[in-house]
């Protein structure tokens, strides 16, 4: 395992009091192929004050941790470090933090690991004798994409069910058939979490999902969909299979999550818009159960849903309630979620200049861009189907967007307060009809620029035209 240079001398100074083991998430990534961050250093065999007097000539050392035997060393580069000795828990009450635990030095690796939550998290690696400590067989689950617990101890938290979604999804992985059956028995304990833990483990999956679907079979293997409703009832939501063959609404979402996370522009996207989107695309037929019927069109019955697009909206709104989402994200998200089928109203020709502009403005404080994202994810999501009947429609969409300058950001009102006041107008309630009414004549194509705003201002003032000064 290639380890900073800068990390040697700590292991060094760690291997005189005990045993050095990078522990955790590291090992699972460096094994995957994947950057190692977030480096964890577990010594067993030593004591705390052992720790703490070879630690702290080395850099700062924060000893917060101390009851359960962990110290932050920050060395002079400014990275950071958790180096902390192994632990016990036990369960003392109900919930995620329901648990007493105490350093206990003398715990032997396959005793510490075994408090980890999964075995691929369980693997540890000797920096001294340049090998992995694997005593719960987490390589060969690792191996074959399998997530599968540690110990029976696992069913006293309940948050890990939910840190097996997101694992499956971040890391491509299927959950161990005995897995889920402990899953399903603690599905009760659900109640149990804080909100804010609820959303830290979706958070995950919508910013680090390599295959999101993954995450969501997990769910509903486990019977924990039931505890996201307006998920849930996506589950057997009928589609025509002559434009959905893939089937249900739940199917057709998972597919749609799957192909987002291919798209480019979502793996070069920062966090926050990667996780704007992948929820965006998770809600986007959310208004389907509540609007689904079957009715004849082109001649036969169909299974149609007008309308979910409006309808999704307040379902949307409600899982992000329930997850604990931060509240600037439903107003950033709902707009995607009402438009996701715009591009198919504009006619063979697509959409005009002035619906162009006029959707940007709807879709503040998303963007033209992040909704094409969502839009080819939907259009991707119904294999065998490959999206060809909408993907060029996209593209227009895009393409006009640029030319108008719209692809990133909505319209701004070129006319303002001060030109009202070097027109000669006294402050009032009439500013604001008259600053809404060019407003709307701009986005209606009226003027583009500052000139011809002034010129329909002169030309529709109160009491008619006036000169130019």
């Amino acid at each position: 395992m290639n380890l900073p240079a800068e990390l040697q001398p700590v292991l060094a100074a760690l291997q005189n009091v005990g045993r050095p083991r990078i522990v955790g998430g590291a090992v699972r990534d460096w094994l995957l192929g994947l950057p190692a961050k977030d480096l964890d250093i577990e010594v067993g065999g030593a004591s705390f004050g052992d720790l703490h007097r070879v630690l702290a000539p080395l850099g700062a050392t924060d000893v917060v941790g101390r009851s359960f035997g962990v110290i932050k060393l920050r060395l002079p580069s400014g990275t950071e470090y958790d180096i902390s000795l192994p632990r016990r828990e036990s369960k003392t009450g109900a919930g995620h933090r329901g648990f007493k635990v105490e350093p206990a030095p003398t715990l032997s690796d396959a005793e510490a690991a075994a408090r980890r939550d999964f075995t691929i998290n369980a693997i540890a690696w000797d920096p001294v004798a340049q090998t992995l400590i694997d005593p719960h067989n987490g390589g060969t689950d690792l191996r074959a994409r399998r997530l599968r617990h540690t110990s029976p101890a696992f069913v006293e938290d309940p948050l890990r069910v939910l840190r097996a979604m997101q694992l499956a999804a971040r890391f491509d992985l299927s959950l161990a058939p005995e897995t889920a059956a402990l899953c399903r028995s603690i599905a009760p304990t659900f109640a149990e979490l804080p909100v804010e833990r609820v959303w830290h483990e979706w958070e995950k999956w919508a910013e680090k999902s390599a295959a999101p679907s993954r995450g969501l079979r997990v769910l509903a293997e486990t019977g924990w969909l039931a505890h996201f409703p307006e998920i849930a009832d996506l589950a057997g939501c009928p589609q025509d299979p002559e434009w959905h063959p893939e089937g249900d609404v739940f199917t057709h979402t998972g597919h749609c999550c799957d192909a987002l996370v291919r798209d480019p522009d979502w793996l070069d996207a920062p966090p926050r818009r990667r996780r704007l989107l992948l929820f965006a695309v998770l809600l986007h037929d959310i208004g389907k159960p509540a609007t689904t019927r079957r009715e004849e069109k082109h001649g036969r019955l169909r299974w149609i849903s007008p309308g979910h697009e409006a309808a999704g909206v307040p379902h949307a709104e409600a899982f992000l309630r329930r997850i604990g989402a931060p509240h600037d994200h439903a107003p950033a998200i709902t707009p995607l979620v009402a438009n996701h089928m715009v591009h198919h109203h504009g006619g063979p020709d697509g959409l005009g200049a002035n619906a162009i502009r006029r959707l940007a403005r709807r879709l503040h404080p998303a963007t033209l861009a992040d909704l094409a994202a969502v839009m080819r994810a939907d259009a991707r999501g119904r294999p065998p189907l490959t999206g060809d009947d909408s993907l060029p429609l996209i593209e227009r969409l895009l393409v006009r967007a640029n030319e108008l300058e719209l692809t990133d950001a909505a319209p701004r009102p070129i006319l303002l307060g001060r030109h009202l006041i070097a027109a000669g107008l006294r402050p009032g309630p009439g500013f604001k009809r008259i600053i809404d009414s060019a407003f709307e004549a701009q986005l209606d194509g009226a003027f583009a620029d500052e000139s011809n705003a002034l010129i329909w201002l002169r030309n529709n003032l109160p009491g008619g035209p006036r000169p130019q000064a």
